[in-house]
């Protein structure tokens, strides 16, 4: 039995953890070391189960935690090689953790089967990634990505279930007090999915067979939580898919439920 939680997700902190009885990884870890502890404690992981860690890219919303975290409970930790050399011109990475380059033919951790695909962010080498687990089930953690390319969505097609971007509103972001140019970059493709494109997305994926759409990077200044599931919800009847029927649908933020697989 595969299990998923997003342990935090927002513009201030990302860290999502994916398990079965063999152990489990960690994808970011954008909050405190602590915080990372005590939320995987809420869920009953011991931080001494985790067999990797493997990081999207090197903004610090995702990799604030990871280098306290990796060194005191020595986990080794992947990343495309990109991302790791961002990493370390930050010194976000202690001196003595193991760190290796993911391979995109993708590696084995707890038995689960993880492999990275490329997204378009405005980082050194950005990725998502796609897992496996032993019995079967595959989730995919797509979130910092301006659009969804063919890459993308070949990466997260027939997922059974996808943690998805659904970062701001166009209208709140364009109306909104960021600058300009933070504004421009947001929008750009290689910034951040929006509600509308998210949406879009997720009907195809529910036509591929996921069932479970979990909508997470939820911009805090640019976004609303029941917007962001409404204008999912209403693409999906649009499509004709129906909601506990045919998917279920969720917002993720900080301290968030298991969903079991």
């Amino acid at each position: 039995m595969a299990k998923f939680c997003s342990l935090y997700s927002s513009s201030s902190g990302n860290c999502t953890y994916i398990g079965t009885s063999q152990g489990g990884i960690l994808i970011d870890i954008g909050i405190s070391a602590k915080r990372t502890c005590e939320a995987l404690s809420e869920i009953g992981v011991d931080p001494c189960s985790i067999a990797a860690i493997f990081i999207t890219h090197e903004h610090s919303d995702h990799i604030n935690g990871v280098k306290v975290f990796a060194k005191k409970h020595g986990i080794k930790v992947f990343a495309s090689e990109g991302t790791l050399a961002g990493m370390e011109a930050v010194n976000a990475l202690d001196p003595k953790t193991v760190c290796d380059v993911v391979p995109y033919s993708g590696i084995e951790a707890a038995g689960i089967y993880v492999r990275p695909f490329a997204t378009p962010h405005d980082s050194r080498e950005s990725t998502g990634f796609s897992v496996v687990t032993p019995d079967g089930k595959r989730l995919s953690v797509a979130t910092d990505i301006g659009k969804i390319t063919d890459t993308v969505m070949n990466a997260i097609y027939g997922s059974d279930l996808v943690l998805l971007e659904s970062n701001h509103d166009i209208g709140m972001l364009q109306n909104g007090p960021y600058p300009f140019y933070l504004k421009q970059r947001i929008l750009s493709d290689r910034g951040h999915l929006s509600n509308e494109n998210c949406a879009k997305a997720a009907v195809k994926l529910v036509e591929s067979g996921t069932t479970r759409l979990v909508l997470g990077h939820l911009s805090k200044e640019n976004n609303i939580p029941s917007l962001a599931y409404e204008t999912t919800r209403s693409a999906m009847t649009l499509s004709g898919s129906a909601e506990g029927i045919d998917y279920l649908l969720s917002v993720a933020g900080d301290r968030n439920p298991v969903i079991t697989l």
